[in-house]
C-alpha cells in the first residue's frame, strides 16, 4: 500500500502560482511512477503531468506545458507540481496517484494509488 497526501492547494488570481505538494507513505516511494491528475465540476478527471522513477523523464498535458513543472525529492518521498501562469480554467481538484509503471504513465488506469486531492481555484 501507498499512502498519498496532497497539500498546497487554493485561491490565487490569474497569472499567480501555486506549488502542490504530493507526501507519500508506505512502499518504497521510489520505484513507482508518479501523476498529478485533475477533475473540474461536471468533467472526467483529466492528466496533468507525470514523472518516472528517478525523475529522468516527464510527460505534461499540452495546455499545461511550459507552465507547469512536476519534479520528484525521492529522499523526502515527495512530488511536486508547480504551476506557474496559472489560468481560470486550470481551476480543479488535483490529484496525485502512484503507479506500478515506474517510467509513469498519461493513462488514469496505469495509476494504483491515489490521494485525496486538493481544490485549485484561479479567479479571473
Amino acid at each position: 500500500q501507498v499512502q498519498l497526501v496532497e497539500s498546497g492547494g487554493g485561491l490565487v488570481q490569474a497569472g499567480d502560482s501555486l506549488r502542490l505538494s504530493c507526501a507519500a507513505s508506505g512502499r518504497t516511494f521510489s520505484r513507482y511512477g508518479m501523476g498529478w491528475f485533475r477533475q473540474a465540476p461536471g468533467k472526467e478527471r483529466e492528466f496533468v503531468a507525470a514523472i518516472s522513477w528517478i525523475g529522468h523523464s516527464t510527460y505534461y498535458k499540452d495546455s499545461v506545458k511550459g507552465r507547469f513543472t512536476i519534479s520528484r525529492d525521492n529522499a523526502k518521498s515527495t512530488v511536486y507540481l508547480q504551476m506557474n501562469s496559472l489560468k481560470p480554467e486550470d481551476t480543479a481538484v488535483y490529484y496525485c496517484a502512484a503507479s506500478a509503471s515506474p517510467n509513469g504513465s498519461g493513462r488514469y488506469s496505469a495509476y494504483d494509488y491515489w490521494g485525496q486531492g486538493t481544490q485549485v481555484t484561479v479567479s479571473s
